[in-house]
């Protein structure tokens, strides 16, 4: 697996789009097939909600974005149940569909916003993965996406400010920049694959998995809050 070279320390503002083409054609088939006691399913990296509200989150978000309605307060949690009140009463193809179109179409209005909607793609693409662990579907966060994500995930870091971190990946040809390196911190270390990463930056358990991690606590990396 090889990531993106040139979103090292660079936006390129044409990478959300491509991992969420990707991710696309992946996640639509897979639920899709699913019946709907599926979509009942409890969904662990977000506790009360099932697979179909992590779904009708992902795709009101896109929705929003689409529609370009940012009003006060968009996507804080109280925005997020609202948004899957409103969907309640629709079938699962509806809010399936609602995602198709999302993720289908929402990639150049990203590419405009000049890195302020990044992390919009980084995060359907970690709950895509919420949503392959709770059908228990074996590599969660992984798949033809990983290298666009873990590409996305430098650039946001990067954007973010966030602590630098020099990432050797266990399944990737080069070492991954994390974060912001122009500071006086030293760059933390991280030795391992790249599922493991996402899930640490992800704040999602990482249980098990084997991998090294020093100059920075594993909490600190989060990008997406408690």
């Amino acid at each position: 697996m090889t990531t993106p070279a040139d979103v090292q320390n660079v936006r390129d503002p044409e990478l959300p789009g491509r991992l969420l083409t990707v991710e696309r054609d992946a996640l639509i088939p897979l639920l899709r097939a699913r019946g709907d006691a599926d979509f009942a399913l409890p969904v662990a990296a977000c506790p009360g909600w099932t697979v179909r509200d992590v779904l009708a989150h992902c795709s009101a978000a896109f929705t929003r974005v689409l529609e370009r309605r940012f009003e006060k307060g968009v996507f804080s949690p109280e925005s997020n149940d609202r948004d899957i009140a409103e969907r309640a009463d629709w079938t699962n193809a509806r809010v399936l569909d609602e995602l198709e179109r999302g993720m289908t179409e929402v990639g150049p209005v990203i590419a405009k916003a000049g890195g302020a909607l990044d992390v919009l793609a980084l995060g359907e693409w970690v709950h895509a993965g919420d949503v392959r662990e709770a059908f228990g579907e074996p590599g969660a966060y992984a798949g033809a996406g990983l290298p666009y994500a873990l590409g996305l995930l430098a650039q946001v870091t990067s954007l973010k400010g966030h602590l630098p971190l020099h990432a050797d990946l266990d399944d990737a040809d080069e070492p991954l920049r994390l974060g912001d390196a122009s500071g006086e911190r030293p760059p933390a270390r991280y030795i391992g694959d790249g599922p493991t990463l996402v899930r640490l930056y992800a704040g999602r358990p990482v249980d098990g998995a084997g991998y090294e991690l020093a100059g920075v606590e594993a909490a600190e990396l989060n990008i997406f809050g408690g």
